[in-house]
């Protein structure tokens, strides 16, 4: 039989590579990137090799489920996926009777494929949905929204074309985006300097040219003396200076004494090693790549950090250009219109958003507005009962810090589903859990991708489910036809495909060979001497008009960071090239590579605990324990210890992953109340443990 290659996407994790799924007598043969997008090389990253280990997975969802125990008990009855919509559809409508449509509120983790679930949401009359990144990227986006007006994906970071790139807080070859991975190895062959901040090596530091380990909490600090630098010695690009950035003197005097010597004693990084970090800064301008990071919900400054990230891309020229942060363009920048969006044939509801978003805290975007505050809302009821929560393609159980106190919270609802395609912890606590088929077993709405070559993108199902799932679509889809919604009741992606295409110009034919449709066939690179800003005034606007109104600071005076008391360590976590948070923990394939996780421990610590490398360790927070084995290494700074973050799993239906590893997030008592007033995300590295040998 002949072997078929279906271009289609990733959904091993958020970044969605381009895929080929080569499919043999109804199986994966083989999976590989799509050599048809840029930057992709036919590669994938091992998350995404491993999705043929998640279709052949018997421990994954097979059928809808109702809870018949208490929560979180395990106890469920098997239902078609009938009586599952019914059962949900009627408690839905049992909420908007009783609550009004409010009491109803939906999550997801993001990304390009959310208009048809977020216009069942609207639909209904709801305006609480939230994504996942408050504990994630809203730091970023707002902080770029202050100073540029645009949101953290305005601009493309140019990795290819650059001379100096530089990752704080972003461990760009273990958090992977194959296309970024390729393209920055691809020009540091060509000679682009790579430098990297953090407070351990990681394996992008073992890549780079320079490497400064950070006193955990001081990143701020670093970057004020390199903007001191840039400023004090005239380093920045003055003529983009001149005619783009709006306060510049009020930046001089608020760095006047953020000097290296004064951040030599803040972060331990030497201050001459600084001053000769920010010269060759200047050196390589504009084609500088300072990635302001990805997941910077990390300590109560860190708004303020990225915010200096920006504000450096700025003097050295690198916002607009190429080689730098460069403007991404959308459809109607080649000259094509938009795909059409579900959520426009409904109004916008009126009603106030339960987290406050947009009128309590009109600093933020009310777009995904922040879910740490959506729960509190449902136990204090406070602007209002929140009483129905789906969470779709997303787990803050274990995505959020201290679970047992979010469950206290879940325990207010009448109403919470899991719509997900592996279990995990908040499946396990819901009343209801819809199982969406695997990413190779769906397809989903096209979407848009705004880049400096604008494209249309199409995800086919590669293969028919394997067990009793469905696709996203379909699920809300079965969901508006029961609850009246005339306009998403669609039975064919086919017709879904044909409305998103109106008046574009493309049909779903275009699609069939490579997956794309490119709208123009080279990047187009914006004008650096006419570059138009999102702000009031046009430009970078230093000091934001919008946080001066709101008596929030828009430079805030450094403050040290709390030193870990006597004892403790401060706990940090983060990512790996082999996993994506916990959802393929259980991956057999994966779980097979790397079964848990490890605590990295400076040696120097270590030794005086008498802790050797491999050592079973106990973790402790307020008298709650885990244990973990000791990664015993210089390449860790001495006040901190980190895990990789997503293990620790107790669900029994999860036999791989069950019991092994530490769960950071247990370790974050009081977290939920940790977050920025200016930036919106919570503060998850603000935690401090003690470590001791078990014996």
């Amino acid at each position: 039989m002949s072997t078929k290659k279906i271009p289609t996407i990733c959904g091993m994790c958020t970044v969605r590579c381009p895929m080929i799924a080569e499919v043999e007598n109804s199986a994966i043969k083989f999976l590989h990137g799509n050599p048809h997008a840029d930057g992709m090389n036919s590669s994938l990253c091992p998350r995404g090799v491993a999705g043929k280990a998640l279709i052949n997975d018997n421990e994954r969802l097979k059928q809808p489920l109702i809870r018949e125990g208490a929560r979180g008990e395990g106890k469920w009855r098997k239902a078609s996926w009938e009586e599952a919509l019914d059962y949900v559809a009627e408690k839905l409508q049992g909420v908007i009777d009783q609550y009004g449509a409010r009491g109803v509120a939906l999550s997801d983790r993001g990304g390009p494929f959310r208009d048809f679930h977020r216009a069942f949401l609207r639909a209904l009359g709801s305006p609480n949905y939230c994504n996942h990144d408050s504990s994630c990227a809203r730091n970023v986006q707002h902080a770029n929204q202050s100073l540029t007006g645009m949101g953290r994906k305005g601009v493309y970071y140019d990795l290819k074309n650059a001379k100096h790139v530089v990752v704080q807080m972003r461990n760009i070859f273990e958090s992977i985006s194959v296309a970024e991975v390729n393209d920055l190895t691809d020009a540091m062959s060509k000679g682009c300097k790579l430098t990297v901040i953090d407070i351990r090596a990681n394996v992008t530091a073992t890549k780079a040219d320079r490497f400064f380990m950070v006193r955990p909490g001081s990143d701020y600090a670093f970057n004020l003396a390199v903007i001191h630098e840039l400023l004090a010695h005239e380093l920045y690009d003055k003529d983009y200076a001149r005619k783009y950035i709006q306060d510049l003197d009020a930046l001089k005097e608020f760095v006047r004494d953020y000097t290296p010597q004064w951040a030599e004693a803040e972060t331990g990084v030497p201050a001459d090693q600084i001053s000769r970090f920010a010269a060759q800064l200047a050196k390589d301008a504009p084609n500088v790549v300072w990635h302001p990071g990805w997941m910077m919900a990390r300590y109560q400054n860190t708004f303020y950090q990225v915010r200096s990230v920006y504000i450096i891309n700025a003097l050295l020229g690198s916002i607009g250009a190429k080689g730098g942060l460069a403007f991404v363009n959308k459809p109607k920048d080649a000259g094509y219109a938009d795909l059409k969006h579900f959520q426009d044939l409904f109004e916008k509801p009126k009603e106030k958003r339960a987290d406050g978003v947009g009128w309590k805290y009109p600093q933020f975007e009310s777009g995904p507005g922040l879910a740490h505050l959506l729960y509190e809302a449902m136990e204090t009821q406070d602007p209002y009962p929140v009483k129905a929560y789906i969470a779709f393609r997303h787990d803050p159980l274990m995505g959020y810090p201290e679970p047992d106190r979010m469950k206290q919270m879940f325990d207010n609802l009448d109403l919470l589903v899991s719509v997900t395609f592996t279990w995990c912890d908040t499946a396990w606590y819901a009343d209801v859990v819809l199982p969406m088929s695997p990413y190779l077993e769906r397809e989903s709405l096209l979407a848009a991708k705004n880049y400096l070559k604008p494209y249309f993108f199409m995800r086919r199902r590669a293969l028919e489910p394997r067990f009793d799932t469905k696709a996203e679509w379909e699920i809300f889809a079965g969901l508006a036809r029961r609850m009246g919604i005339k306009e998403l009741d669609y039975d064919n992606i086919a017709d879904i495909w044909n409305f998103q295409l109106q008046d574009t110009g493309v049909s779903i034919e275009d699609f069939k060979e490579t997956g794309f449709v490119f709208l123009t066939d080279k990047p187009m690179y914006r004008n650096r001497d006419e570059l138009k800003f999102g702000t009031e005034s046009g430009k970078i606007e230093i000091i934001s008009k919008k946080l001066k109104d709101l008596d929030i600071e828009s430079l805030k005076p450094y403050e040290s960071p709390e030193e870990p008391p006597e004892g403790q360590f401060r706990l940090t976590f983060g990512r790996c090239a082999l996993h994506t948070q916990g959802h393929t923990v259980n991956n057999p394939a994966l779980n097979e590579l790397m079964s848990e996780n490890v605590l990295w421990i400076n040696t120097k610590p270590a030794e005086k605990l008498g802790i050797a490398d491999g050592d079973l360790v106990n973790v402790t927070q307020e008298g709650y324990t885990e244990q973990i084995h000791a990664r015993v290494t210089e390449f860790i700074h001495p006040d901190a210890i980190f895990v990789i973050h997503g293990f620790g799993h107790q669900l029994p239906v999860e036999s791989r992953a069950y019991g092994k590893g530490l769960a950071d997030h247990h370790f974050m008592k009081g977290t939920l109340k940790k977050w920025d007033p200016a930036g919106g995300a919570l503060a998850y590295q603000e935690n401090f443990v003690t470590v001791s040998r078990a014996h």
